[in-house]
């Protein structure tokens, strides 16, 4: 039977082009859906449904006006000044004033029954219009409609994220690391950003604690973490610190300082040299002796003059040993000073000599700065004994 594969051949053109149509038509409504949720697609079906919402509830209301006040034409404008561009708000507006009209023509004066259509009534839908309004202007001139703006908050808050994540270490080493915003927000006015240079076995990190807090300091953070981890790597680590001052003393912020700490540890030796910036010393733990030690370049804050210089200091991380970075908010509040605040950090991080610092970033932040209201950073470079 010759038949059955020339039935084959015919039909399995048909059954791919059946296929790639779903394919195509799938792909084209997942595209128009996100590009609405993003504010780039067409708002001319909400506005659609809009404007067939406000019929049906002017009719509700001439029906049963005890269930379905008059007021309740404020909630298509309520949807629509979150939904639709100007222009439309516009056209919606004005079907809504239509429907207000022939409410009030069919119930007839307001002083003739409590189902009438009272200036109250009218003041309100008409207050209700002009702040949906402004808030439509105020997304246009930005140019973030509301459904993109939440995204985008996710998406700065993921770049910072992504930012401030470490390299893998090799064998022998490992870090931990938490942020913790002030306030409970999701932005922080500290971050992190790191690079393994020097065929990798060059681990530097700079942890940097920009003024101000919460989402006046994440949004300088977020512009200072990108071009900081741009000049990571790209400089002699010498070069690092002078570069960055250059920069925020370029940006002319009114408060436009931060405090900085680079760390260049080799790897392989576990060498290292700390370079700061006005920011508070590290803490190296010794397997050796126990004790908790400063360790502190000299260097004046970033961005406060020109030409300044930054002397780093060096040491040695020995098996065992685990070296401690971390912001002011950490140590320090209104209750108590610098000092104490790093005994109390050190003395819940004794806690974890024994048992390892796995996980411990979290929870020391958790022990000596739950509900300070301030950004605080922790980070920790261990090297295994």
């Amino acid at each position: 039977m010759t038949s059955g594969p020339g039935t084959e051949t015919r039909t399995e053109p048909l059954t791919a082009r059946m296929h790639k149509g779903l394919h195509r038509a799938r792909i084209g409504v997942r595209k128009a859906g996100v590009d609405y949720f993003r504010g780039d697609g067409s708002d001319r079906f909400a506005l659609v449904v809009l404007l067939l919402a406000i019929p049906a509830i002017a009719a509700g209301t001439l029906w049963r006006p005890e269930w379905l006040a008059p007021t309740a034409l404020v909630l298509p404008v309520i949807a629509g000044g979150l939904l639709l561009r100007p222009a439309n708000l516009l056209v919606l507006y004005g079907a809504s004033a239509a429907a207000l009209v022939v409410e009030s023509a069919l119930f007839g004066p307001y002083d003739e029954g409590p189902d009438r259509i009272t200036p109250g009534t009218v003041l309100v839908v008409a207050s209700v219009r002009l702040f949906g309004l402004l808030i439509a202007q105020f997304r246009s001139r930005v140019g973030v409609p509301w459904r993109r703006g939440g995204t985008m908050l996710f998406d700065l808050r993921e770049r910072i994220r992504v930012q401030s994540s470490l390299p893998k270490l090799p064998p022998g080493w490992h870090h931990e690391m938490a942020l913790r915003p002030a306030g409970g927000q999701s932005f922080s006015g500290d971050f992190v950003v790191a690079s393994r240079t020097h065929g990798g076995h060059i681990l530097e990190v700079v942890l940097t604690d920009v003024s101000g807090k919460g989402m006046d300091a994440a949004s300088r953070a977020l512009l200072l973490s990108g071009a900081f981890g741009g000049l990571l790597g790209s400089l002699p680590p010498h070069g690092f610190l002078p570069a960055a001052n250059g920069y925020l003393l370029r940006q002319d912020w009114a408060e436009g300082f931060a405090t900085s700490i680079h760390l260049v540890l080799d790897l392989e030796s576990g060498d290292y040299e700390l370079l700061s910036a006005g920011h508070l010393p590290a803490l190296q733990l010794s397997a050796g002796s126990g004790r908790w030690e400063e360790k502190s370049g000299e260097g004046p804050l970033l961005g406060v003059y020109d030409g300044a210089q930054f002397d780093p200091v060096k040491g040695t991380l020995r098996p065992g040993d685990v070296l401690m970075l971390f912001t002011d908010g950490l140590v320090e509040s209104s209750e108590r000073d610098i000092a104490e605040g790093i005994d109390r950090l050190t003395g819940e991080a004794d806690r974890y000599v024994t048992s390892g610092f796995a996980g411990a970033a979290w929870h020391l932040i958790e022990a000596v700065a739950k509900d300070v209201n301030d950004d605080r950073a922790l980070l920790l470079i261990c090297r295994d004994a």
